[in-house]
């Protein structure tokens, strides 16, 4: 597979590659990645070879709604977010994106342009899967095809939670829950890009409004909130909040 073409937008840039970069640090990688978990070693190291790797900066588009989808995103370090904007230049993020999670899977396997954007919350190394390479996975692989489904449903599920959160649940409610699904031993981190307006923006809301759901849930005693971290002090009562 090392002879499917490069995307020349990831061509035309030089990255610092490294041993710690090179093909076999991710085949390795891909091998623990449920989504190319069932494919046999041979394919996975084929599969790497056809990568490219990049470095991201902080706020840099990633990939552009609209346009064409080179291939599979995956980042080995940083996060990005995956937002739809409107011709005001306002935000909804649709998804906060972590290490060896696979972007823009929609684009790559349905032929079609992005249908978001994405941009880097923290400086971000990635890896592109060229699409030519991973379709002909899909082709040749039905254990593959079996993971594809599956991820498509599960895109579908999210998107369709986040529609029905912002139809039928209010903003402390769509905190609430938020909070509930991303609480680590009840526990959320606030990096330096966790801003109000990036709060509000996965709330489908306005900062104020988004800094005023989080005062009232603290001013509650549900949770306490310091500059680095959101603390769930009353889990029950949270998840009534969404019963």
């Amino acid at each position: 597979m090392s002879g499917f073409p490069i995307p020349a937008g990831w061509a035309r840039y030089h990255p610092h590659v490294t041993a710690s970069h090179s093909a076999a640090h991710l085949a390795e990688q891909l091998a623990l990645i449920p989504f190319f978990s069932l494919l046999d070693t041979a394919l996975i190291q084929e599969l790497a070879e056809a990568a490219a790797y990049r470095t991201f900066a902080t706020g840099e588009v990633v990939f552009l709604e609209g346009e064409p989808s080179p291939g599979l995103l995956l980042i080995e370090s940083g996060r990005m977010k995956v937002v739809k904007s409107s011709a005001q230049g306002r935000e909804h993020i649709l998804q906060i994106l972590a290490p060896w999670e696979p972007a823009n899977a929609v684009a790559v396997f349905t032929a079609r342009p992005n249908p978001a954007t994405a941009i880097a919350l923290e400086p971000v190394q990635a890896w592109l899967l060229p699409r030519s390479a991973v379709t002909r996975l899909l082709r040749k692989h039905p254990g593959f095809a079996e993971r594809v489904i599956e991820n498509m449903a599960n895109h579908m599920v999210r998107l369709t939670e986040i529609v029905a959160d912002l139809s039928l649940r209010s903003v402390i409610e769509r905190l609430a829950r938020l909070l509930l699904d991303e609480a680590v031993e009840d526990r959320v981190e606030r990096p330096r890009w966790y801003t109000q307006p990036e709060l509000a923006a996965r709330l489908g809301t306005v900062p104020d409004v988004a800094q005023r759901a989080l005062g009232r849930l603290a001013a509650d005693g549900l949770v306490e909130v310091s500059r680095r971290e959101i603390r769930l002090k009353d889990r029950a009562a949270l998840e009534r909040l969404l019963a």
